[in-house]
């Protein structure tokens, strides 16, 4: 790595790492600790919707799973929140590994609706499980013990385990397993030929989003402070799904800027959180027309165009002397 993109690196560490002090005031704290709470799901979901290939629209699900465990266990359980964080996503997991098993054997339409239909399940169960959920009336979420019962606090809680789970999501990109899962996402059939374990990696891969979703839904109900049914629609499992396409496949910079840009412009734009799904449908189609592999290339377009890459040309020098032994048949 150069020395530009350490520089760049550590420049957006310490805008993260300084936000609490700089930003306006409490409200974009809120949407900064927000955007952090989605990050660590959608980080997630990026290996199965950005380098697998699988079209996951049903993630909604294990993030209400997330926060109404953590709700329940923190709450009604009295379990310390840093060990009902750890329940929420390890029963995610679970849940990934039960849904993940049948159903990523299915080709990518069938498995799409296949992962809608759980979410709509758990949406139901909720409302059925008053007792346990709270039904339509919800739940009180608490929240967590000092020096996270702050904004502050919340905020570097939140942006410490977004850091984890980009870290985590990034070396796995980087090294050969992330190659086999584009190899998938590309062709199934060349992953299969040069021993690619198709399904044992779509499996894994969609097991560790589900252990995401599950932390992620513990921070975005401890950030909301109260949640119910009408707070996990489908519309946001549509936003997650968005954020990555418009951010571009098969990188990490690409949906991260995917969630910022789509979290914060209608928070910040009132008449853009009224037209919610037809501004996400018009970012879609406009990515979709204009740069087709995401708004992350076009950044990275950019960054060539002032520092282009050095490409070194090897001149091939044929060994003659070699050639015309052997076309004399004198052997090597």
């Amino acid at each position: 790595m150069d020395v530009k993109g350490i520089a760049v690196r550590l420049g957006f560490a310490l805008a993260a790492a300084t936000l609490p002090f700089w930003a306006g005031d409490q409200y974009q704290l809120h949407l900064a600790t927000l955007i952090a709470a989605y990050w660590v799901l959608i980080a997630g979901l990026n290996l199965v919707i950005g380098y697998s290939g699988q079209l996951s629209i049903g993630h909604v699900g294990l993030l209400s799973i997330g926060a109404y465990a953590f709700a329940i266990l923190a709450g009604k359980a009295g379990v310390h929140p840093a060990l009902a964080v750890a329940g929420a996503g390890a029963l995610c997991g679970v849940a990934g590994l039960v849904l993940g098993l049948p159903s990523l054997r299915l080709p990518g339409f069938y498995f799409a609706m296949a992962t809608m239909a759980v979410s709509l399940i758990v949406g139901e169960f909720v409302l059925a499980q008053g007792d346990l959920t709270g039904g339509g009336i919800g739940l009180a979420v608490p929240s967590f013990p000092k020096p996270f019962d702050s904004p502050v606090g919340f905020y570097y809680l939140v942006a410490s385990a977004a850091l984890v789970v980009t870290v985590l999501t990034w070396n796995v990109a980087r090294r050969m397993y992330g190659r086999g899962l584009i190899a998938i996402r590309d062709s199934v059939v060349t992953a299969q030929a040069v021993g690619v374990p198709v399904f044992r990696a779509k499996l894994a891969s969609f097991v560790f989003s589900g252990v995401a979703a599950g932390v992620g839904g513990a921070l975005f109900a401890s950030l909301q402070s109260y949640i119910t049914p009408d707070t996990f629609h489908f519309e946001l499992s549509m936003f997650f799904f968005v954020c990555i396409i418009i951010g571009g496949r098969g990188s990490i910079l690409g949906p991260f800027l995917g969630t910022v840009v789509l979290t914060a412009l209608p928070e910040l734009v009132s008449p853009l959180a009224k037209l919610g799904n037809f501004f996400y449908g018009l970012m879609l189609l406009l990515v979709v027309l204009v740069v087709p592999e995401g708004i992350g290339r076009l950044f990275e377009l950019i960054r060539e165009r002032f520092r282009p890459r050095k490409v070194e040309s090897v001149p091939v020098r044929p060994d003659l002397p070699r050639l015309a032994r052997a076309i004399r048949g004198e052997g090597a």
